[in-house]
């Protein structure tokens, strides 16, 4: 009897622990911001059908591979796999590697940029995968569109590696880029800062890190798709999984299990519980931001991750603007100048860091 009131006791004091710390309490829900320009969506591309189905075809080539090399442990061809996708592009860009203060990385340098200017680019690739080579065609892009040095970081990956170590590398390359150029050490004239995905995840975390630190912040800040809830609490994990074709082979298993395994998968596999807002910006303090554009799907799984941080950081009084597009694949930015509605985005973000470039 005493054994299974202690049995008792311990499973609630486990459960108790999961719920309210290493998931937290949840966050709030926002209105939509009372500033129209805070939230735009943005119609359907006429004309434009045989170029998605070309996309999302050879997204689900690509996700297929991804998952069963990851299915089988072989990491290493999951991640030749999504560097593939640079293969064969030609770009106006020029890359070449830099040690970024102990960070392997690459300036992304288009003609004519100015190397006082500057983008610190920071990859996606859920954590396990991804490089300055997979996301060639997005650093390539912001390097056109800004005529800023993009700096493209190889930070340390999941499973060898800890969420904490993404983190830190990002912190480092940072503080690094402020004071190096592509041709050395040099003065920083503007700059710019992006991420997609889990690299928008880590950019919006190194936002409020330099916030706090009174760092030199950066001017804009630009996410594409990102992870922001980290306990996985929005609607949209399940609700867009079976029209988010690039992220539902991989989402699919952790979506089975129940909310209470799902922490504890993200703290055995991040090192971190889930509620702690390094990992999940939403749960952090969103005031005091610097211009910040987010895009994002409204047919993917990271929807409500997108919504719910901006209208968070709207309600704190933050200049933070959501675009959302129907229909498209995650982060569909990479697929430019295939995918018309890629290149609606790019005129977009263009624009965006325009209005915070000096004259």
């Amino acid at each position: 009897m005493y054994l299974l009131i202690g049995l008792v006791i311990i499973a609630f004091i486990v459960w108790a622990f999961e719920r309210f710390y290493v998931r937290g309490t949840g966050e709030q829900n926002h209105p939509t911001p009372a500033d129209p320009d805070s939230v735009i969506r943005f119609s359907d591309s006429p004309g434009s059908e045989p170029a998605q189905e070309v996309v999302k075809n050879a997204v689900k080539d690509i996700t297929s591979q991804i998952a069963q090399a990851v299915k089988k442990g072989r990491m290493q061809a999951a991640r030749a796999s999504i560097d593939s996708m640079s293969d064969g592009r030609v770009y106006m860009s020029k890359f070449s590697a830099v040690d970024a203060g102990g960070i392997p990385a690459e300036w992304v340098v288009a003609p004519g940029a100015n190397p006082a200017r500057r983008v610190l680019y920071i990859h996606g690739g859920g954590f396990i995968m991804g490089s300055p080579k997979s996301h060639r065609t997005i650093t390539s892009k912001f390097s056109e569109i800004t005529g800023c040095a993009v700096l493209a970081i190889d930070y340390r990956l999941l499973p060898e590696h800890k969420h904490m170590d993404c983190v830190e590398d990002c912190r480092t390359a940072y503080r690094w880029l402020l004071e190096n150029g592509p041709d050395g050490p040099a003065g920083l004239q503007q700059l710019f800062l992006g991420g997609d995905s889990a690299g928008g995840n880590l950019a919006l975390s190194l936002t409020a890190w330099v916030r706090d630190n009174k760092l030199r912040a950066p001017d804009a800040v630009i996410a594409l798709s990102p992870l922001t809830d980290c306990t996985f609490s929005g609607k949209s994990i399940h609700k867009n999984q079976s029209t988010d074709i690039m992220l539902e082979p991989v989402m699919r298993p952790l979506n089975k299990l129940p909310r209470f395994l799902k922490s504890w998968w993200v703290v055995w596999t991040h090192g971190m519980r889930p509620a702690n807002p390094v990992a999940s910006p939403l749960m952090g303090n969103l005031s005091g931001l610097p211009p910040t554009l987010i895009q994002v799907s409204e047919a993917e799984m990271l929807l409500d991750d997108s919504r719910r941080y901006v209208y968070k950081a709207c309600a704190a009084g933050s200049p933070v603007k959501l675009q959302t597009w129907p229909d498209m694949v995650h982060v569909w930015q990479i697929f430019d100048p295939d995918l018309p509605q890629a290149a609606e985005a790019w005129t977009e973000i263009g624009s965006f860091l325009q209005a915070r470039t000096p004259a």
